[in-house]
């Protein structure tokens, strides 16, 4: 089954998204709403006294686990692209995931690249940089993180910036793909080829923090490719999920 086998983790359930108190434009709403369209979070609007004006709120079995400004969705995933962390227009310490979708862990996603959607692979690529940039705070540690062809890193600007400063700690960075590159010294990774589903098909970036950290979280992203541009996937921070993707890939990759 390979890494597929690690999609049956998440519990895909219990998950809402409420907008309160909404003063934005009605096209904000509507942002929200198609984001999460065709995903298992249930998005609503309503009027409540107790919080501010355009107020997120992530509920989990009915209750509040996180809350975001409406214009801090806006500014992370509702009105960008992906251009914007391929290029590096968006740097690596720019990168602020909104709480209320930080949150989202464990839950299935089957999300749509371009042409079909603008926005739906902007979760996996948000979270994606997320976590890369909790390794490069930490300093230390191990991230492997999987592109699919290796030239990537050498394309996507933005992509060569990010590793190259994550490289530049002590992180251990590990990066996996099809041979078509080999990382130059510029760049103080370890590169796994192979032409295997696992390395052709799946994405997924693992942060493991050093033993000596406990307090530092573990955290994974994971998705495989079932069509073109579509893509099944979820994060998680669950330390003993994170511990099993980075082993199964230490041991098969």
């Amino acid at each position: 089954m390979g890494l597929d086998r690690f999609l049956s983790v998440p519990d895909d359930g219990g998950y809402k998204l409420v907008v309160t108190n909404r003063t934005q434009p009605e096209p904000f709403q509507r942002m929200v709403e198609n984001l999460f369209a065709e995903q298992t979070v249930d998005v609503r609007e309503t009027v409540d006294g107790t919080y501010p004006e355009n107020t997120v709120l992530l509920l989990k079995d009915g209750d509040v686990i996180a809350e975001s400004s409406l214009d801090a969705l806006h500014d992370a995933i509702l009105m960008v692209n992906s251009d914007l962390y391929t290029t590096g227009t968006r740097s690596l310490d720019e990168t602020n995931v909104p709480d209320v979708i930080d949150a989202l862990t464990d839950i299935r996603f089957s999300l749509r690249g371009y042409p079909e959607s603008n926005t739906e692979k902007l979760l996996l690529i948000l979270i994606s940089r997320h976590i890369e940039r909790r390794a490069y705070e930490v300093g230390d540690g191990v991230l492997r993180s999987s592109f699919q062809s290796l030239s990537r890193i050498k394309d996507e600007r933005g992509t060569r910036r990010t590793y190259r400063k994550v490289s530049d700690t002590d992180v251990d960075v590990h990066v996996y793909g099809k041979p078509d590159w080999r990382p130059t010294d510029e760049l103080d990774v370890t590169a796994h080829y192979g032409r295997t589903r696992d390395f052709e098909h799946s994405w997924f970036v693992v942060y493991r923090p050093p033993p000596d950290r406990p307090g530092e979280r573990s955290a994974a992203l994971l998705a495989i490719e079932s069509g073109d541009a579509k893509w099944e996937g979820f994060w998680t921070y669950d330390r003993s999920v994170v511990d099993d993707i980075a082993e199964y890939i230490r041991s098969n990759l």
